[in-house]
C-alpha cells in the first residue's frame, strides 16, 4: 500500500494539520509519502505523486464551516485529473477547527464526499477534530515538563519524585488527546487494509465550559504578544503624529 499524505494547511510551521498528520502517520503501515498544499504551484507535483497512490489523507483546517479555498482549487484540478486517468483512490480526510464540538466539521466531511463522487473515487472517510489549536498547543506542553523533569533533577530532586511528576503531567496531555489517539489508531488500520473507516468526530477531552475559558485567554495572550492590541495603539498614533 502506498499512501500519500497531505498537509493542506496554509501556515509553514507549528500548524495543527501538521501535529495532527504526525500522529496519524504512527499508525499507517506500507510506504508513506509527505506532501504540502498551499498554493497552485504544488498542484502539478501533487498529481504526480497521488497518480501513483493507493490513498490520499488530506490534513486541513476548518475555514467557515468548510474547506479553504486553496484546497478547492487542487480538488477542482484533482477531479478531472481522476476522471481522464480513471484513477481507483481511497480518500480519508482530518479536519479540525477551533471550534469545541468536533461536529462543526461535518459539512467540511460532506464536500469532500460529493468531490469523491464526482470524481469517481473512493470516499473512505475521515476524523473531525474540534478544539484543534488547544491540542496542537498542548504538543508543546510534552517538552516543557520533560524540561521541568530535568530541572527538578538537577535541583536535587529524587528521580522517583519527578518521575511521578512527569508521568501525571504526560498523562493529562494524553487524556485530553485519547479521542483524537483513538480514532488515529482506527483509521490507521483502514488506511493499512485500503477499507472504508466511516466519519468519526471527536474534541479536546475537557468540559466545554474551561475550554471556553482556556481559549480566550489564549487568544487574548496571543493577541497581545502578536502585537494585535499595540499595533492598533500605535496605528492610532501614527496617524496622530502626521
Amino acid at each position: 500500500m502506498k499512501t500519500v499524505m497531505i498537509n493542506a494547511s496554509p501556515k509553514k510551521k507549528m500548524s495543527v494539520s501538521s501535529y495532527f498528520l504526525f500522529l496519524q502517520r504512527l499508525f499507517v503501515g506500507g510506504k508513506v509519502i509527505k506532501e504540502k498544499l498551499r498554493n497552485k504551484g504544488d498542484h502539478k507535483r501533487l498529481l504526480e505523486t497521488v497518480s501513483e497512490a493507493d490513498s490520499i489523507v488530506f490534513c486541513l483546517p476548518l475555514y467557515v464551516d468548510g474547506v479553504p479555498s486553496h484546497v478547492l482549487m487542487f480538488l477542482k484540478e484533482l477531479e478531472q485529473y481522476c476522471r481522464e486517468n480513471s484513477l481507483d483512490l481511497n480518500v480519508y480526510v482530518i479536519s479540525n477547527g477551533g471550534f469545541i464540538e468536533g461536529n462543526q466539521n461535518r459539512v467540511l466531511m460532506q464536500v469532500f464526499e460529493n468531490f469523491c463522487n464526482r470524481s469517481g473515487i473512493n470516499w473512505c472517510g475521515g476524523i473531525g477534530i474540534g478544539g484543534g489549536v488547544m491540542l496542537n498547543v498542548m504538543r508543546i506542553m510534552f517538552f516543557i515538563y520533560f524540561g521541568i523533569f530535568l530541572l527538578n533533577i538537577i535541583s536535587g530532586s529524587s528521580l522517583q519524585d519527578a518521575l511521578i511528576y512527569l508521568a501525571k503531567q504526560w498523562g493529562i496531555i494524553l487524556f485530553f488527546n485519547i479521542g483524537v489517539l483513538f480514532y488515529n489508531i482506527g483509521m490507521g488500520t483502514a488506511i493499512s487494509r485500503g477499507r472504508r473507516f466511516g466519519v468519526k468526530f471527536t474534541r479536546a477531552m475537557m468540559p466545554s465550559f474551561l475550554f471556553i475559558i482556556v481559549a480566550d485567554i489564549f487568544f487574548i495572550l496571543i493577541s497581545i504578544f502578536k502585537g494585535g492590541i499595540f499595533r492598533g495603539w500605535l496605528k492610532g498614533s501614527s496617524k496622530k503624529s502626521l
